[in-house]
């Protein structure tokens, strides 16, 4: 990877997505150098002008532009937000097709730089559309990341943490599996303050549908806030932000993103939500839960319907 002076993010994309992203980079100083690439100029030069005027009461300086492609040549990392939307009623996985196209070009401009950082997918199916830059980049795996699990289980342990009436940041528990509708909770190795959630489950059949029903709110979450508001923004735009700062910072903290397996989880050659310990030069390993058999075939069934729309545009290699 090359070196840069300071920390400059190149983000691709000012949607809602996009912009809460930005806006949670300059809210928490991440970054030295925020600069946004976006089809519609107008309302970009808005969002750079609103971004900068928020920077006095940031913790650090952070200088946000209207960017260009070449700006990718010395960026620590590429976010890329940019893509068509998901509608209402329509899953992650019918997005493929619109965006596969998008993102091939979006790539291509990218590599033409001579970028070699990190590059970090928002835009869904992110697991998909992860493993396709992967692809179009040519990048070492551990370089291309996905947003993944990261807004579901943050949604999880936040639910969790309701149910159990204490900070979500007290709540252990990991979505694993593809960012959408076959996603699993792994309940195996969840606690809560330390007590693990399998005393709830084998113990108390009230407490175990209600912890099966907090999960399907997690899983179908996305779809009530699309309908509600027309997208998700602000859940994403902070997991964005945590991913980014466990890079700049070297954090090696366990984040539930999408990475490519290499055999983990009985898998190989594809890109899935899991635990991967992050750090500076991007995924440093993946953490291999330990699943119970009822797990175990959750997640297989999970990387089964990835790989199936990945063989139908051709993005395993």
């Amino acid at each position: 990877m090359k070196a840069s002076i300071g920390n400059r993010i190149v983000l691709i994309g000012a949607g809602d997505v996009g912009i809460a992203y930005g806006y949670a980079l300059v809210n928490q100083g991440l970054a030295d150098h925020l600069s946004i690439i976006d089809i519609d100029h107008e309302k970009l030069v808005g969002e750079v002008m609103d971004l900068n005027h928020g920077v006095v009461w940031a913790p650090s300086p952070t200088l946000v532009t209207e960017g260009a492609y070449a700006d990718c040549a010395d960026a620590t990392m590429v976010v890329i937000c940019a893509g068509a939307a998901q509608k209402p009623g329509e899953t992650r996985l019918d997005l493929v097709g619109r965006n596969m196209t998008i993102f091939e070009g979006i790539v291509g401009q990218v590599m033409d730089s001579g970028f070699d950082g990190i590059l970090l997918v928002a835009t869904n199916p992110v697991d998909i559309l992860t493993q396709a830059t992967w692809r179009f980049s040519g990048l070492p795996s551990a370089q291309v990341i996905g947003s993944g699990t990261i807004l579901d289980s943050a949604r999880f342990r936040f639910m969790l943490g309701e149910f159990y009436d204490v900070a979500p940041m007290s709540v252990h528990a990991s979505i694993i599996g593809e960012h959408g509708d076959t996603e699993l909770p792994v309940f195996s190795s969840a606690n809560v303050s330390g007590v693990p959630l399998r005393r709830d489950l084998d113990g108390d059949p009230a407490k175990r549908e209600r912890l099966a029903q907090i999960f399907a709110e997690t899983r179908d979450a996305a779809y009530r806030i699309i309908d509600s508001k027309g997208s998700t923004s602000y859940g994403i735009g902070m997991g964005l932000a945590r991913i980014t700062r466990a890079v700049l910072r070297n954090e090696q903290v366990s984040l539930p993103v999408s990475t490519l397996l290499r055999g983990e989880y009985g898998q190989d050659g594809l890109y899935i939500g899991v635990p991967a310990v992050i750090g500076r030069t991007g995924v440093q390993r993946v953490v291999e839960l330990e699943l119970d058999a009822t797990e175990r075939e959750q997640f297989a069934a999970s990387a089964a319907a990835l790989r199936s729309v990945s063989d139908r545009f051709d993005i395993l290699r």
